[in-house]
């Protein structure tokens, strides 16, 4: 998934983005509101985590434009970033957008729980798997498998998938969007941030990798051409 961080520390910004970036997401970085401003105008973010405490525009004030119908990250969850373990704040900080809030020094592992739980929020989505026919995709446990029948008590078990990071990305992303159709400009943003260059090619070379790896267990990748891709599930699997 793509993430904005908003954040004028270059240490604090640093230790976020690395610990972000491990985990899995596409971070892009900016230092200030208004050139957050300037970004979400002609790009898209799933997720948006943002400082309190910026110079010039505060991140309250850039929260509370981002909420602007006319803005296309109307939508988009955004959790703030505070070092003011104050009452008032926390509030305006809701009241203003924002969907979440951490106050700082914060410990990692907290701040990527959130920030699963905005994501599934925004595609209404109750728990930390993703499943799509036999295929389940654990974000918080970061594994993937296809559930296959047997002839145990519980009917099935759970056939371990070995996936690359960026495979990872493609099918979380598909997982989270089916049965729509995902573009492939989308995946390429969900892929990369400003400081890794891939191609549109690349998407097509990640795309056909996962296909080998889910169609064994009944579901297709199919290519919408000159649009994208979307999962779909085949006939059933002797």
């Amino acid at each position: 998934m793509r993430l904005l961080l908003v954040e004028d520390d270059v240490m604090v910004a640093s230790g976020i983005k690395l610990g972000l970036s491990d985990a899995g997401y596409a971070v892009d970085w900016v230092g200030s509101a208004e050139r957050a401003l300037e970004v979400l105008a002609g790009e898209s973010f799933d997720l948006a985590v943002i400082d309190i405490g910026l110079p010039g525009m505060s991140g309250l004030e850039l929260t509370q434009r981002l909420r602007r119908s006319s803005m296309d990250s109307a939508a988009m969850p955004i959790l703030i970033l505070t070092a003011r373990d104050a009452l008032q704040d926390r509030v305006q900080g809701l009241d203003m957008g924002a969907d979440d809030y951490m106050v700082k020094p914060f410990e990692l592992p907290e701040l990527l729980a959130r920030l699963r739980a905005l994501a599934r929020r925004s595609q209404a989505a109750t728990t930390a798997v993703l499943t799509f026919g036999p295929l389940e995709l654990d974000t918080a446990a970061r594994c993937a498998g296809a559930r296959v029948a047997d002839d145990s008590p519980e009917g099935s078990h759970l056939q371990p998938m070995d996936l690359g990071p960026r495979e990872w990305t493609v099918l979380e992303y598909l997982l989270i969007h089916a049965p729509k159709p995902a573009s492939k400009d989308k995946l390429l943003q969900a892929l990369t941030g400003w400081d890794k260059e891939i191609t549109p090619n690349a998407v097509e070379v990640y795309a056909s990798r996962l296909r080998g790896k889910i169609e064994p267990y009944g579901v297709a990748l199919r290519s919408i051409r000159g649009f994208g891709y979307r999962l779909e599930l085949l006939a059933a699997v002797p």
